[in-house]
């Protein structure tokens, strides 16, 4: 099978050969790509050389060649421009430029970048024999302006399944023989590679080294653990880690636990053979504290996955375009980490300029069609998880069909949900094997959200710990209960215009008391 890597060096001894004379790769790799290059400059029959500042010119093996250019950049342009032009010369040849860009950037930069653009206005017009053209090496795609229309710009793909596979396996011949064997079973191995993907080749060779030392073995969790630091690196996402217990720690919401749970093996490559669509995202709308964002970071557990959080507006930025920038490096990272959750929270505020007539200048109509494109050409393998508790605030073009894989309406807890929440409250202080009457407490949270019937655990906690330290007890529970004025009181006209829109129009998270009638059992 072709990996990516070996479509993208077909694409540039395609370019070589229709005499290119300046290809601009965007990439941190420089060692991994290089080896492509070589391949790709062989196969259009060119010799490559690589050039930097330290050493000057070196052949593929890098072994220094002093007699050709220098270390100067301007030097180096000069050279390969005689060597087109001197008849005397019959070498094709592709020069690697691996410090070049920094010397094109400003006023200080304007001679070479001016070197640079004569020489890519000479190069097509040199005769066969000696044609040469330059490649630089970048890890941006930050192209000068005067550059732009003589650069191909090319963003090398990072390393796909098969490169990994091939990274991890090299990784396990370098054991000894007896350590081969029970390094990484085939289980394993699958879950190290996908693990891996979003990762530099190198990254990924680090962590397979490090989780062999560590380990004694290749451990997935030492791999996505990398995956943390990437994030971090590029300051647009925030990393979150993952809830312990899963969908354990979400009380109720029995309907949505099981379409998550079909879906949860839609990305292996039995599910692709099958010929089964990788989910895109879900839309959870409903009353604020009951269970939307628990959701959203519970299902990267469940899942196996990493859990990201795109804040839209915390990328917006006061100067024009950079909103924009910082919104396609986002997808970008995304598209690098591969299998993901990105958990989108309070969607209606972040899109709120989207509604309001270009309020804000059309940043949020731009990353509102930035965020629909990317959910419908992405295939990397991120799941979108949004929420939002004001419909009114959506954009309708969101709302469509299609747009998400679902749109569930989350209510206040039925009776039986807040039962389990209340157990799923204990659970998460320790509290597990107290014996609690789960059902009269939740009798006691009659029309509470999830999030009011989990705070009274603590506040139960407190008082019996200020009375000796001793265990909690019902009455502690019933008691904190007694004191909580519900959002459903405070906020009940909001609540029922809520209902009232997501009847018909989205899909109910809860299995209903009464599943006979549809109708909501009242604790009166």
């Amino acid at each position: 099978m072709t990996t990516k890597s070996q479509e993208a060096a077909a694409d540039i001894s395609a370019l070589l050969r229709a005499r290119n004379p300046l290809l601009w790769i965007v990439t941190r790799e420089e060692a991994r790509v290089e080896a492509s290059l070589f391949e790709a400059a062989a196969s259009a029959n060119y010799i490559a050389r690589t050039w930097d500042v330290a050493q000057g010119v070196a052949d593929i093996s890098g072994v220094p060649q002093p007699g050709i250019g220098g270390a100067d950049p301007g030097d180096m342009l000069k050279a390969i421009q005689q060597r087109a032009l001197d008849g005397g010369n019959n070498e094709r040849a592709v020069w690697l430029m691996r410090d070049l860009a920094p010397w094109l950037k400003d006023l200080t930069g304007a001679a070479t970048c001016r070197s640079l653009r004569n020489l890519a206005r000479t190069l097509p017009g040199c005769p066969r024999e000696r044609a040469q053209a330059v490649i630089v090496l970048s890890p941006d795609g930050n192209v000068p302006a005067e550059l732009a229309g003589h650069a191909t710009v090319i963003e090398w793909p990072m390393p796909d399944r098969e490169e990994i596979a091939a990274i991890l396996d090299s990784a396990i011949e370098s054991l000894p023989d007896e350590m081969q064997k029970k390094a990484c079973s085939p289980a394993v191995r699958e879950l190290a590679i996908d693990a891996a993907i979003g990762l530099t080749g190198e990254e990924a060779a680090s962590c397979y080294a490090r989780s062999l030392v560590q380990t004694r073995d290749i451990d997935p969790l030492v791999v996505s653990r990398e995956k943390k630091r990437v994030v971090a690196r590029e300051g647009v996402l925030e990393w979150y880690d993952p809830i312990p217990q899963g969908l354990d720690a979400v009380g109720g919401l029995d309907a949505l636990k099981a379409w998550l749970d079909s879906r949860k093996n839609a990305y292996t490559p039995a599910a692709k053979e099958y010929g089964l669509p990788a989910p895109k995202g879900a839309l959870l709308v409903g009353i604020s504290g009951c269970g939307k964002s628990l959701s959203a970071k519970a299902i990267a557990t469940a899942w196996g996955c990493p859990l990201l959080r795109l804040d839209l507006g915390a990328l917006k930025s006061k100067f024009v375009g950079e909103s924009e920038g910082n919104l396609r490096k986002a997808f970008g990272v995304i598209r690098t980490i591969g299998r993901c959750v990105v958990w989108i929270d309070e969607l209606e505020k972040a899109l709120a300029g989207a509604t309001q007539g270009g309020a804000d200048g059309g940043v949020s109509s731009d990353a509102l069609g930035a965020l629909l494109n990317e959910m419908q050409e992405q295939n990397g393998g991120a799941f979108y998880i949004a929420t939002a508790n004001d419909v009114s605030g959506l954009p309708p073009e969101i709302l469509r069909k299609g747009r998400f894989d679902e749109l569930w309406f989350i209510d206040l807890p039925t009776m039986k949900e807040r039962v389990e929440i209340v157990k799923a409250s204990l659970r998460s202080h320790n509290r597990q094997g107290v014996k609690i009457d789960a059902t009269k407490v939740a009798e006691a949270c009659a029309d509470f959200t999830g999030s009011e019937i989990a705070a009274i655990v603590p506040d139960a906690l407190y008082a019996a710990f200020s009375e000796k330290a001793r265990q909690i007890t019902t009455a502690d529970l019933i008691a904190a209960a007694s004191k909580v004025v519900p959002l459903s009181k405070t906020a009940s006209g909001k609540i029922a215009a809520l209902r009232e829109w997501a009847n018909g129009r989205a899909r109910r998270a809860t299995t209903p008391d009464n599943a006979t009638t549809g109708k909501k059992k009242l604790d009166i």
